[in-house]
């Protein structure tokens, strides 16, 4: 059953139009030919930030690439970042240079870097800038060769250094006045689009052998509510995107400081209603055509005469079909009349050639189609509005058989069988008629009780209506109690089952001599397989339900104070409250209430997987459990160090309530006494770039580039150890 949902209008909210895409210019270049200003180029899996060292903020684009052909002139276009919106069919081309957490397409990067140096107005052949670029915290080596490679070979940059973004972003919030050398402490945590990295500083140093990653980051954060919606709403008529999903993780989802509190506390309904957030999706009012009253008076008669034609075409299948039963159950039985006439070999080969194996066989056809021809009798007796007949007559059934010839005992006996079957026939109309009678004289003493004393007559409805609905209750929870093997239903049932193995059966030689097992004679003894079937509805059941109908009718016609919500169906598909604060139904045809997605507990349990993938299927340790590990490496005098300046980075870090969640995971596990201060970068997003570009100003930025000569001695892999890059395979300076 359907209901209606209150909402309140400001919980409502509607995805955002996807904006036109930016026409960027690109710079001019007379500012920096010919004076070797180094180039920061922050490789980020979502977004490429470029530009020269001396901007006050980067060019930024989407990083991604898609080869298009367009359609008027076939001509091949290269689209990167948010142009690729633009061709519809360009977005299922698309490709970035990551691979989740790992560089691995570099024609994407080639093509990339391609258009960001075009944005930076260089139009010489070759790149005389030399370059700091991002990489991710322990780069596979073959991604940086290949990095290295295309950067020496293709472009011909006089030296290439890389960084980690995330020491980068802390060294700019941490910059100190010149000329005073950088040596800053604190414990960076870094949240990425495919992982999450913590790395401690002491001394204006990355201590990059403590540091640690976990799998888990912006990109699995937006799957992972991705598949929390498709699994709550399986049926929702408009397909979410990872765009659309990306945008609702950004502005509803929030870390809890205690999520199991919250969860006890979302067990309120009224709470799980106050936490809900409504995205509104587009959605298209249906045309109803309104039709006029002679229109719809057509449709109706029209309906009307097509019923009567079914009714009439069913009426004829069900006498041929009848017919065909009489025909068949008069052959049958012509056939086991000869079995007294006939030897043992000629019975065997009569039965054979009619497609019985035995005798219980044929016995057992004919008792069906008699069965069957008494219950389409008296259905057909149903029929209370048909013409009187009047009745056949059957000259042979009184004529001696001595007096027939064969033809004439053929058709006394076929005439005896549809004697028997007018009998049976009238029988079964007498039957109805009094059953009939008794109806009408039962429904004029409910009728007169109900004039009597309405009041009385309804209590006494009501009381059976609740006795069934208790009857069926009960039996409910008995099929439920039956899917526990443990408990006390599951095991009668088993102990039956046990018993029907165990009984004793007739034996073999015994049936041999004709002796046969009574099973079933007794109606009671079928009542064994409604005991051990849970799925098989009983008889007793099916009866409930149709005096439950019945009364339930009865009380909506007269009992005003009876309406729909007190009916058994109603009853049972009420959700708790919960449920329906979890997850409102609308009513059917609602098509602006079937295209609403609310957010509940999902807002917190998406940011939960930071602290516990687990609950994401993701087999890795937390980040509360990875900042533990990183801290018990160091001395209590440089644990202080640390955790006097937690620096959070990077975009995820900016959903709410990440701040006082980290204060409550660090505080229990440091001394009572040690300072615990945890701070966010001014800019999360670009100041990694910035503090890539404060460091390519100074002169220690010369000393950690790799230069052409020293690529081709040690290949793509070396790069030189410095403060605030990566340690594998590097050399020192």
């Amino acid at each position: 059953m359907s209901s209606g949902v209150d909402v309140d209008e400001s919980n409502v909210f509607y995805l955002p139009q996807q904006p036109l895409p930016t026409v960027h210019v690109p710079a001019s270049y007379a500012e920096h030919r010919d004076k070797h200003t180094p180039l920061c180029i922050d490789n980020g899996s979502t977004n490429l930030r470029f530009g020269f060292c001396t901007s006050e903020s980067p060019r930024v684009g989407l990083n991604m690439i898609a080869k298009y052909k367009e359609r008027k002139t076939n001509r091949p276009l290269l689209l990167f970042g948010e142009g690729i919106d633009v061709e519809g069919g360009a977005r299922s081309q698309a490709r970035t240079p990551w691979e989740g957490d790992v560089l691995l397409n570099f024609d994407a990067l080639e093509n990339a870097l391609d258009y960001a140096f075009i944005q930076l107005g260089i139009d010489t052949p070759t790149v005389d800038h030399p370059i700091l670029m991002t990489e991710r915290l322990a780069s596979p080596l073959h991604s940086r060769a290949l990095t290295s490679e295309l950067m020496f070979e293709q472009y011909s940059v006089p030296s290439l250094a890389f960084c980690v973004d995330s020491v980068m972003s802390f060294y700019h919030n941490n910059l100190p006045s010149p000329p005073v050398p950088f040596r800053s402490d604190g414990l960076i945590v870094s949240f990425n689009t495919a992982s999450t990295s913590v790395v401690p500083i002491l001394d204006g140093k990355g201590i990059m052998s403590h540091a640690k990653r976990i799998p888990w980051g912006a990109s699995q954060a937006t799957d992972y509510l991705q598949k929390l919606i498709q699994l709550k709403y399986p049926t929702f008529p408009n397909r979410v995107t990872t765009t659309q999903t990306n945008w609702m993780l950004q502005n509803f989802c929030e870390f809890a400081t205690d999520y199991t509190a919250l969860l006890r506390q979302l067990k309120d309904p009224l709470q799980m209603r106050a936490a809900d957030r409504i995205i509104q999706f587009p959605y298209t009012l249906p045309v109803t055509e309104e039709k006029t009253e002679e229109e719809l008076a057509r449709i109706a008669e029209r309906k009307k005469e097509q019923g009567r034609k079914l009714q009439e075409l069913a009426a004829k299948s069900r006498m041929e079909k009848l017919l065909q039963k009489e025909n068949d159950l008069a052959h049958l039985l012509s056939v086991r009349e000869r079995r007294d006439e006939e030897t043992k070999r000629e019975w065997a080969d009569t039965l054979k050639e009619e497609g019985f194996s035995n005798d219980a066989a044929l016995d057992a056809m004919i008792k069906k189609l008699e069965a069957d021809l008494k219950k389409a009798r008296k259905k057909e007796a149903d029929g209370e509005n048909e013409e009187p007949e009047e009745p056949p007559s059957f000259p042979l059934v009184d004529v001696p058989d001595e007096d027939l010839d064969e033809d004439g005992l053929k058709e006394k006996r076929k005439q005896k069988l549809m004697k028997a079957g007018y009998e049976a026939r009238e029988r079964a109309k007498r039957e109805k008629e009094r059953e009939r009678e008794e109806r009408e004289a039962e429904e004029k003493r409910e009728e007169q009780e109900r004039d009597r004393d309405l009041t009385g007559w309804a209590s006494r409805l009501r009381r059976e209506q609740e006795a069934i609905m208790s009857r069926i209750k009960e039996r409910n929870r008995r099929k439920a109690a039956l899917t526990d093997r443990k408990s006390a239903a599951s095991q009668a049932r088993m102990k039956s089952i046990a018993n029907l193995a165990a009984d004793d059966r007739v034996p073999k030689k015994r049936r041999k001599a004709g002796g046969e097992d009574m099973f079933g004679a007794d109606d009671a003894d079928w009542a064994i397989y409604r005991k051990i079937n849970t799925a098989a509805a009983s008889s007793d059941e099916e009866d409930d339900y149709a005096n439950l109908q019945a009364v339930e009718q009865k009380l909506l016609a007269y009992d005003p104070t009876f309406t729909e919500e007190h009916t058994h169906a109603a009853l049972t598909s009420q959700r708790s409250a919960l449920m329906a604060a979890f997850r409102p139904q609308y009513e059917e045809g609602d098509v602006k209430g079937k295209t609403r997605i609310h957010l509940n507990v999902e807002r917190w349990r998406v940011c939960e997987a930071w602290f516990s993938p687990s609950m994401a299927g993701v087999d890795s340790a937390g980040l509360g459990e990875v900042l533990q590990n990183v801290l018990a490496r160091f001395s209590d005098q440089d644990k202080g160090r640390l955790v006097k300046n937690v620096f959070l980075t990077g975009a995820p870090s900016q959903l709410p309530n990440l701040i006082p969640r980290l204060h409550a995971t660090l505080r229990p596990i440091l001394p009572p006494e040690m300072p615990l201060a945890i701070a966010r970068a001014a800019d999360p997003t670009r100041d990694a770039w910035r503090g890539m570009a404060d460091f390519a100003k100074t002169d220690e930025f010369a000393r950690v580039g790799v230069t052409k000569a020293e690529y081709e001695e040690w290949g793509g892999e070396r790069i030189k150890r410095w403060w605030g890059g990566n340690w594998n395979s590097s050399v020192s300076i």
